[in-house]
């Protein structure tokens, strides 16, 4: 029986996060079973969606830690050490606004020269409405809640706490976008 790429995205999800992070790993797979619930929002990607929500925060676990930026570090591992599907790969780059915090970091360039933004906004909206409204350990939140719990983990003045402060806007218009377009085709949330 052939695996399919979800199938493969938990698998390797699973390796990595559940026994060296398992809050990161509860936090995922609230984010993939968000993802499941918006498959039909997302018709023919709804396996891309679901897999880049398993795989979106792997860049934390410890050994594939290069840059220190989860998004680009977990991508570059797909890209390079599992050649996983390029949308895969470009989503989890990209979750959550992850070229604004690159650009906090200093490897904006990096991020968008190696992986450029999907074209499919639905598709890139739809990753970050699961990923701001699903708790470090995986249940239901709203995104202000969640952008709180962010602020409230690293701090106003980092790095992350800069970022999300800038991205929070773009962030609620993600989740809005979703939230209407599930409406639209009666999409419960």
């Amino acid at each position: 029986m052939a695996t399919t790429e979800v199938d493969w995205a938990y698998e390797l999800a699973g390796e990595l996060l559940s026994s060296s992070l398992p809050r990161r790993w509860a936090h995922t797979q609230g984010v993939a079973a968000c993802a499941r619930m918006l498959a039909p929002l997302v018709g023919n990607s709804a396996e891309v969606l679901e897999a880049a929500a398993v795989l979106h925060d792997i860049g934390y676990v410890p050994p594939l830690v290069a840059t220190g930026f989860h998004p680009l570090d977990g991508a570059r591992y797909l890209r390079d050490v599992h050649t996983a599907e390029d949308r895969v790969v470009r989503l989890v780059a990209n979750h959550s606004y992850a070229l604004l915090e690159a650009e906090e970091r200093g490897l904006r360039d990096e991020l968008a020269d190696e992986f450029p933004r999907l074209s499919d906004p639905l598709l890139v909206d739809a990753l970050v409405h699961c990923d701001m409204t699903t708790t470090p350990d995986g249940l239901r939140t709203t995104p202000r809640e969640r952008l709180h719990e962010i602020l409230g983990r690293y701090g106003e003045d980092s790095v992350v706490g800069r970022f999300i402060r800038r991205a929070a806007p773009h962030i609620h218009a993600s989740v809005n976008r979703v939230r209407a377009a599930a409406v639209e085709v009666d999409v419960e949330l």
